[in-house]
C-alpha cells in the first residue's frame, strides 16, 4: 500500500489529467463554476448526438430522458444524505429558493429572516415578497461570519411568533463562513418557521445531511462544486414540509395523474415541484458529474482532500504581510475571501489573472477577491498565487514591478 502523501499524490494527477480545463490556468472559481470533467462532456456529447441522429420525438425517447431523471435525482440524494422522494430537479439554486420562498400562502406582516450576506439568488426571491405581498423582511447581519454566538443570538433576537420562514445560505458566498443552520433551524422550529437553505456553495464542498442541517428547503447548482453543467439544479424538500409548501409552478411532470377532465393529482415526493421540462444532455451531465465525483474519485476523499487544500491556502494567505483574510478558519469550506492592503479587489484580481494566470473572482459585496480551492487543486498552484500576493503587497500598484519582467509562471 502507497503511502498517504504519496497515494493522494497519484490520486490528484489522475483527477487533474481528467478535467481539461485545469490546464487553462490556475482554477480557482469552482465557486462561480466549476471545471467539467471529461466524462461528463462525453456523455452530454453522446446524448446531443443521440438526439440529433435519432430525433426525439419517439416515445422511447421521452420514456429514456425520464429514465435519466431517476438518476439524477438518485445522485443528488446521494450526495445531500437525503431520501430520493426529497428531491426535485431544477434548473439552478435559484429555481429552489423561489419553490420555497412562494410555497407559503403569504399575508402581509408576515416575518422572514434572512442574513446580510446573502446571495441574490437567495434574497432575491424575499424581494419580491416584499414588494408584492408585504411581507416584514428581517435581515440579520453576520459581520463575517465568524463569531458563532452572536449569529445564534441575533437569530435568536430576530425570529417573533411573526415569523413564516427563514431563509438563509450553509456557506456564505462572500466570505466563505459555514453558518450554524443547525442551530439556527432549531431556533426556526421552535417557533413554527419553515427553513430554506441555499446549498450553492457547500453541495460536492463539503458533506451535507438533509436532516442534520434541520433545512425543510435545500437548494443547489449542478454547475458548480458538482462540477455539472449549467442550467442544471436541484432541491430537497423533506416530507414534512411538503405538506406545508404549495407548488410554485405546475406542468407536467408535477402530476402523478392528470388530465383535462378536471384530475390533477400531485406526485406526494417532491417532484410535485417540478413543472417545465429540462434540457435532456444536461440532466444526463449532472448526474454523470456526480458519479464521477462519488465513484471515480470517493466523496469522502473530495472532502477531505478540498478541506486540506483550502486549509493549507488559508494559512498560507495568512501568514502574508499586508493580506487580510476574512474567512473564518474555524468555520470555512472551498471559498477563501481576502484582501491586500493599499490594493483594489478588482486590481488584485487582474494582477493574479496576468502574472500567473490565476481564475478568481472579485466579491464586491465585501470588497474583496475570493478563491475556490477544491480537491483537485495543488500545492503548487497556491505557491504560485501567494508568491504572487506577496509581490503586490509588498509594493503600491504604483510601484509594483512591471509583469513582463516576471518569472512567476516558470
Amino acid at each position: 500500500m502507497l503511502p498517504p502523501d504519496r497515494a493522494d499524490a497519484e490520486r490528484l494527477a489522475t483527477i487533474r489529467a481528467a478535467l481539461p480545463a485545469l490546464a487553462a490556468g490556475i482554477y480557482l472559481n469552482t465557486g462561480s463554476v466549476g471545471p467539467l470533467p471529461a466524462e461528463t462532456a462525453a456523455a452530454i456529447a453522446e446524448m446531443a448526438e443521440y438526439e440529433l441522429r435519432t430525433g426525439r420525438a419517439h416515445v422511447d425517447s421521452f420514456a429514456l430522458a425520464l429514465q435519466r431523471m431517476d438518476e439524477a435525482r438518485a445522485a443528488v440524494a446521494a450526495v445531500l444524505t437525503a431520501d430520493v422522494d426529497d428531491i426535485a430537479l431544477t434548473h439552478a439554486t435559484t429555481d429552489g429558493m423561489n419553490i420555497g420562498a412562494w410555497g407559503i400562502e403569504w399575508r402581509a406582516g408576515d416575518r422572514v429572516v434572512t442574513t446580510n450576506l446573502e446571495h441574490p439568488g437567495g434574497i432575491g426571491p424575499l424581494y419580491m415578497l416584499r414588494d408584492r405581498v408585504g411581507i416584514d423582511l428581517h435581515i440579520v447581519p453576520v459581520g463575517l461570519g465568524d463569531d458563532r454566538d452572536a449569529i445564534l443570538a441575533a437569530f435568536d433576537a430576530a425570529i417573533d411568533a411573526r415569523t413564516r420562514m427563514v431563509s438563509l445560505s450553509h456557506v456564505l458566498w462572500a466570505t466563505g463562513a459555514v453558518l450554524p443552520i443547525a442551530d439556527i433551524a432549531a431556533l426556526a422550529h421552535a417557533r413554527g418557521a419553515l427553513v430554506v437553505v441555499d446549498g450553492a456553495q457547500s453541495a460536492g464542498a463539503i458533506p451535507v445531511d438533509l436532516a442534520a442541517t434541520g433545512a425543510d428547503v435545500y437548494a443547489i447548482p449542478a454547475q458548480k462544486w458538482l462540477m455539472g453543467p449549467e442550467g442544471m439544479g436541484a432541491v430537497a424538500v423533506t416530507r414534512e414540509a411538503r405538506d406545508r409548501l404549495a407548488p410554485t409552478f405546475a406542468g407536467h411532470f408535477t402530476f402523478e395523474a392528470a388530465d383535462s377532465s378536471g384530475l390533477g393529482r400531485p406526485w406526494t415526493s417532491a417532484r410535485r415541484y417540478e413543472g417545465s421540462s429540462y434540457h435532456r444532455p444536461s440532466v444526463v451531465g449532472m448526474a454523470r458529474s456526480i458519479g464521477w465525483l462519488s465513484m471515480f474519485i470517493g466523496l469522502e476523499w473530495v472532502y477531505r482532500h478540498g478541506a486540506l487544500m483550502a486549509a493549507r491556502a488559508h494559512d498560507r494567505l495568512s501568514a502574508i504581510p499586508g493580506v487580510t483574510v476574512l474567512t473564518p478558519r474555524q468555520a470555512m469550506a472551498g471559498l477563501v475571501t481576502f484582501r491586500v492592503a493599499g490594493w483594489p479587489a478588482q486590481v488584485v484580481f487582474e494582477e493574479l489573472g496576468a502574472r500567473v494566470f490565476a481564475i478568481t473572482r472579485t466579491i464586491a459585496l465585501v470588497d474583496a477577491v475570493r478563491i475556490s480551492v477544491a480537491c483537485f487543486t495543488s500545492d503548487d498552484e497556491l505557491e504560485r498565487v501567494a508568491t504572487c500576493l506577496e509581490l503586490l503587497a509588498a509594493h503600491t500598484p504604483a510601484t509594483v514591478p512591471p509583469r513582463r519582467g516576471l518569472t512567476l509562471l516558470g
